[in-house]
Formats: C-alpha cells, structure tokens, sequence
C-alpha cells in the first residue's frame, strides 16, 4: 500500500486501509455484481485511469481479496474472481449501497450523471423475462447530450444476453426511448417511476414493451430501498 495508514490495532482501521483507497470501493461494487475482465471492469468504472485500475487490482490480489485467473478458452486473457475473504465483501458492499440509497440526498445523487455508467448498469442487471421470446432491440436517446453519447442500444437475445451498443448494431429497432439523462437515471436509482415521468419518457413502437418498461428495465440493485433524508 502506498499511504501511511492508520496506525491501529483496530479492525476497522485495518479494513480500512484496505478498503477505502481511492476507486476500492466502488471497483468491489464491480466484481460483486460478477464482473471479472479487466476491460469491463474499465466500462464499470470509466473515470478511473486503466493504471490506477492496475494498481487497485494488485492491491486486492496481494490481500488475498481476488484472484487473478487465466481464461480457460482465450489465450493471455485473465480473469479476477472473488477469494473466500472477498465474497465476505458482498454484504459490506451492499450494506453501503443501501445506506447511499436511504441517506445521501436525491440532488447530490445525481449531481453526478453519466451515460455510459448508466447505460452498463442498465445492461447489467435488466430483466429478460417480461420481454418478447426473441430478439428485441431497444434504442436509447439522450437528446440534450453531445453526438457521441447521445444514442445506445440494448440488445436482448431470446436465451437472455444482454449486448450494449453505442453505434447501430444494424437490427430493425423494437422500442424507441426518448427522454434525458437525469430522467433516466431517477428512475434506474428508484427515485422515480416510468409511469411518472411520462411527460418525460416517449416511448415509440411495441406497445407490450413499453407497456412493460418498469419491469424489465435494469434498476439499481437498491432501488428498494426506501429514500430518507438526514437531519
């Protein structure tokens, strides 16, 4: 580790010199939710620098934290999975994730907005099951943000693969989404609903998919956590 630390025989002091480096925490967020390649660990965390991603994977593997792992099937590709210490990580995660949820207020959570965070957490954790038996393909667009980062696809194949694209993967488009970013990003923290921001949201194309948006879209995993404001 590169800072001084604590200097405490105390566990948490401990653990936290550990855990609370810069970007730890919420990179445990990623390998949590089952993310276990180095590029999509950078897609899960797109401001932090690929070097400081380095470092910070270092620093668990040598704590004993993860693994890193050769793929069994891609030559020079590795992976990093959870030890037995790092599991143990999960309700600690969680539990922060949820006290963010009820405690931190609304307008400082999304003072911070970002498309392609949004976008891969949507992808992430979307529900398949209320969607068509086939290939269906959902267009995102952010209208007030620059050409780059204006339109995504979600691609949702009939055995439940989630594909995001950030050009035209060239199928016929199922259901259109117009709506802006911090509309879009209430909604996927559980601030808000669809059905609420309708004023909002355009829906255009298949019925049974907009009809079903709140059901398959892919929430934050604390969502349901009820929002309280501190004194």
């Amino acid at each position: 580790m590169t800072h001084p630390g604590y200097k405490q025989f105390c566990p948490v002091a401990m653990a936290a010199e550990l855990l609370c480096t810069r970007w730890t925490m919420v990179l445990l967020r990623e390998l949590v939710a089952g993310t276990t390649r180095f590029n999509d660990l950078r897609r899960g965390v797109p401001k932090m620098s690929p070097t400081l991603l380095s470092q910070r994977l270092k620093e668990l593997e040598t704590a004993g934290v993860i693994e890193r792992k050769a793929h069994r099937s891609d030559r020079g590709v590795f992976e990093y999975h959870m030890t037995e210490s790092g599991k143990d990580l999960r309700s600690v995660v969680e539990a922060m994730g949820f006290w963010g949820q009820k405690w931190v207020e609304a307008r400082q959570t999304l003072k911070n907005l970002d498309p392609s965070l949004l976008m891969w957490d949507m992808r992430r954790n979307l529900n398949p099951s209320p969607l068509p038996a086939r290939r269906a393909v959902i267009q995102f667009l952010y209208k007030e943000l620059p050409a780059s980062k204006r339109l995504w696809w979600l691609v949702v194949e009939p055995h439940g693969e989630v594909d995001l694209c950030w050009s035209d993967p060239g199928f016929d488009v199922d259901l259109y989404v117009a709506t802006d970013l911090h509309t879009m990003t209430a909604i996927w923290m559980g601030h808000t609903t669809v059905e609420k921001e309708r004023d909002k949201v355009l829906l255009t194309g298949d019925r049974g998919i907009a009809d079903s948006m709140q059901s398959w879209l892919g929430l934050s995993p604390f969502a349901i956590e009820p929002k309280r404001v501190a004194a």
